[in-house]
């Protein structure tokens, strides 16, 4: 993805605690199909671990399984659907990325949540769902989450209405 495109669909919203971040993680893994790309964006403490723990438990994975794959790249799951979680963060370029065969990845029977695309943005599909966490006090945070494509487009309003 050049960072050129527009999002086919954008909603903002903001969550008043970490519960609620999981709970909305859970709606998302509820809806979760095969080849969907879900790519998260946040500094440290922005609510990315409490939104995939979230998807998780809602696609269906024990959450004694959910662990960070900040030092594996790619941790598959076992739930409703595979899901994969990934974590760009240790990362520096896509030949990096690429050496690592995640692109290998991308599409597929399974599901992807991705966390720190924005550290290589090219990641992502052409179609995909883009959220990024923000701090907006100590407990809340805002959660920016675009669309780009019909299938993300729709995955998007399922969620989030």
């Amino acid at each position: 993805m050049s960072g050129t495109e527009q999002p086919t669909r954008l909603r903002r919203l903001v969550s008043p605690s970490p519960e609620e971040t999981h709970r909305l993680g859970v709606k998302l893994g509820q809806l979760l199909q095969p080849g969907d790309f879900v790519g998260l964006i946040g500094d440290l403490g922005a609510g990315k671990t409490h939104l995939v723990r979230g998807v998780a438990e809602g696609a269906g994975v024990a959450q004694s399984e959910v662990a960070s794959p900040t030092f594996a790249i790619v941790y598959p799951y076992d739930g409703r659907i595979p899901l994969y979680h990934a974590d760009l963060y240790r990362l520096t370029d896509y030949d990096e990325l690429y050496a690592t065969g995640f692109l290998d990845l991308v599409g597929g029977d399974h599901a992807m949540l991705v966390e720190w695309l924005d550290r290589i943005p090219q990641a992502a599909p052409r179609d995909f769902l883009r959220v990024t966490l923000r701090h907006e006090s100590e407990d809340a945070r805002s959660l920016d989450v675009e669309a780009f494509g019909a299938r993300p487009a729709a995955l998007l309003d399922a969620w989030l209405g």
